[in-house]
């Protein structure tokens, strides 16, 4: 099943590589409703709080209201869902970065110089002056830009060595693109193994396991004692706290997570015992274990 993720740069007619492509291929296009809807819901906001973030159009106050770390989570685990389902493109929202080291998605970055998305651009929406379809374009640019350093901590989302392919449209008509990633999607090297079905669902029960710690102890419970991993479905849960019912709480809580085959505590509890009226003495000892299947 293909999974294609696609980069989503004003004027660079991606929308109609990616049209073509979904075409050719029997894919469904995720389009930005969908994807603010379901974030939104899984996150506790507004739609159009999720959209104006997303989009770069938060104000500062926005923003800083918003939790960063809750919609960050939200929206990882929203496009691992989707590319769970295959036969599917996800164009934008990080998809490319999130999905970048699952080995059967291909990851494309459509891009082109700024006179030909100018053009592009003036030719869309009416526009008769090239420096306001740029002044748009450069908007764009940044909201992104901004919204993925934010959410992802992504810096340099546009390095050739993150896609498998790159597609300047300036040079390459849109119907040889799509030729192009059509045949991509043929190779051997992005057929679905069982391997790479396995790193897949490995980092959905992560975005799963992260989203629901996130629900019961808060947006830093991860930051602040605990971190989780996943290898073949199993959880290692480890860290350190000062809480041993916390420990207890979050064993369980990861047991009931959709796909969870087992968790493994390697959590440290530390006591704090008084000592001498001015010093602390801590006391370590393992948590409580937990294992076995959901």
């Amino acid at each position: 099943m293909a999974v294609i993720a696609m980069t989503r740069e004003m004027g660079t007619r991606g929308g109609d590589v990616a049209a073509g492509v979904a075409e050719r291929l029997g894919l469904t296009v995720i389009h930005h409703e969908l994807v603010e809807h379901d974030i939104a819901e899984r996150a506790g906001l507004s739609e159009s709080d999720v959209h104006r973030l997303l989009e770069g159009e938060a104000s500062l106050w926005e923003r800083w209201k918003l939790d960063r770390t809750s919609v960050s989570r939200c929206t990882a685990q929203e496009i691992i869902e989707l590319a769970a389902r295959g036969n599917i493109l996800i164009r934008g929202w990080g998809a490319t970065h999130l999905l970048k080291d699952i080995p059967h998605v291909i990851c494309v970055r459509i891009t082109a110089p700024m006179v030909f998305r100018e053009q592009v651009v003036m030719n869309r929406l009416g526009f008769v002056d090239a420096m306001r379809a740029r002044r748009e374009i450069e908007r764009s640019d940044a909201a992104h830009n901004g919204t993925m350093q934010q959410l992802f901590g992504i810096d340099h989302w546009s390095e050739a060595e993150n896609y498998a392919l790159v597609l300047n449209t300036a040079r390459v008509p849109v119907a040889a693109c799509v030729a192009h990633i059509a045949e991509l999607a043929e190779e051997e090297a992005f057929c679905e193994t069982e391997l790479s079905r396995s790193a897949l669902i490995d980092q959905l029960i992560l975005a799963r396991a992260r989203q629901a710690m996130d629900q019961r102890f808060g947006s830093k419970s991860l930051q602040n004692g605990f971190e989780v991993n996943v290898c073949n479905g199993k959880v290692l849960l480890s860290g350190g706290s000062t809480d041993e019912k916390m420990i207890v709480d979050a064993i369980r809580l990861l047991q009931g997570v959709k796909g969870v085959t087992g968790v493994e505590s390697k959590v440290a509890y530390v006591a704090f015992v008084p000592h001498a009226a001015t010093q602390d003495q801590s006391i370590s000892r393992a948590a409580p274990q937990g294992q076995g299947p959901t």
